[in-house]
């Protein structure tokens, strides 16, 4: 549901985009921490937030980080 939003936002335009792990982290919602796979050799750190249910509002794209290799661990950012 991001991948319109990280797109825009990062200025590529992305074949693959296939999550391969995530973290999350409770706030007043939730934010996802998401490894993405964008082609065979890079991949992106995403964080997405999603509101409480009674918000009726979809996930967000919030931050990103580009460069990033399957290896590098995912952290908080």
């Amino acid at each position: 549901q991001v991948k319109p939003q990280f797109e825009s936002k990062a200025n590529m335009n992305c074949a693959m985009f296939t999550a391969i792990v995530y973290k999350t982290q409770m706030v007043a919602g939730i934010n996802y921490f998401i490894k993405v796979q964008v082609s065979n050799t890079e991949y992106v750190h995403i964080r997405v937030f999603q509101s409480l249910p009674h918000e009726n509002e979809g996930p967000s794209l919030v931050s990103f980080q580009t460069g990033k290799t399957r290896d590098d661990p995912l952290t908080y950012f």
